[in-house]
């Protein structure tokens, strides 16, 4: 924006940058589209929303993954988190994180934000038996362990 004169600022020589109005409809449509405008307040996160907002879809969706078989274990996907997503390996991996976090707590956030943003943060119906059952998310389906053979 500064060398072209275009963008969300525009720069003054010598001065500081500051907010182009001609850009402001664009930022408020945009704002009223991805819903980040309630009660005509912009929506505040702190830094927890954010990673509760970025970590909990992933582990909803490895929830879908452990309840279609496509790993043997839930350390399947812990490993597959730390060393193919760079997941923290202090935190153990994702399953082993979210059970510390609550199959019940994410359970609750995801709910609550499939109401006011979509279906994409909808539980899935594994996430939602193991909160239910107060289970931990890792824990076998049934007192047998998984099939012994990947099925990939």
């Amino acid at each position: 924006g500064k060398i072209n004169g275009k963008g969300y600022y525009f720069y003054e020589k010598g001065g500081k940058p500051k907010p182009d109005p001609s850009v402001q409809h664009v930022i408020d449509e945009y704002r009223r589209q991805t819903k980040t405008i309630f009660g005509g307040k912009l929506v505040t996160l702190s830094d927890q929303d954010i990673l509760e907002m970025v970590f909990f879809p992933v582990v909803n969706e490895a929830c879908r993954v452990m309840d279609e078989n496509v790993v043997i274990r839930a350390s399947d996907l812990d490993i597959a988190s730390v060393l193919g997503m760079g997941f923290p390996k202090y935190r153990g991996g994702l399953i082993f994180w979210a059970d510390t976090v609550g199959a019940s707590y994410i359970h609750s956030k995801l709910s609550k934000w499939a109401e006011i943003y979509g279906d994409f943060f909808k539980p899935s119906s594994y996430l939602e038996e193991r909160a239910k059952s107060v289970r931990p998310l890792g824990a076998p389906k049934t007192a047998q362990q998984a099939p012994t053979r990947s099925r990939m």
